[in-house]
């Protein structure tokens, strides 16, 4: 069995954000040379997140409304955890949003289903952030 590792680092300009990061996975995979296997995509930060859905820009500010609907931004003192950050939200965003998603790879290929694309959120941007991809199989 080949066992892959690629890290992408992430320093978005604003607070939160969604990027497609398909083309990445998809890049790791032909480097990987696994044609049979799995492909664990994780965000390796507590307030960001790695997800699947469709590509499209209503569904990406539905997201945004319904997360500032459960857990806003501000006003700051509703959370215990802020004091030295101000980031209590992010942390509430990610759980909601996940940690990370699994592909299966066949034939060399992402298997997804109709419309489905990998994406990175970003809830706490303006820092240095990483996503790893792990790749398994023959």
């Amino acid at each position: 069995m080949k066992s892959y590792r690629k890290v992408l680092t992430f320093n978005l300009p604003t607070r939160r954000a969604i990027v497609n990061i398909t083309d990445k996975v998809e890049e790791a995979v032909r480097e990987s040379g696994v044609s049979e296997g799995l492909v664990l995509v994780n965000a390796m930060n507590i307030t960001a997140s790695v997800f699947i859905n469709d590509d499209e820009s209503g569904l990406h500010s539905d997201y945004e409304r319904w997360l500032e609907g459960l857990a806003p931004e501000k006003p700051y003192d509703r959370y215990a955890h802020n004091g030295y950050e101000d980031n209590a939200d992010a942390h509430l965003k990610r759980t909601v949003m996940g940690r990370e998603t699994v592909v299966a790879i066949t034939n060399g290929k992402l298997d997804f289903g109709t419309w489905e694309q990998i994406f990175y959120y970003e809830f706490d941007g303006k820092r240095t952030k990483r996503v790893l991809i792990k790749i398994i199989g023959e």
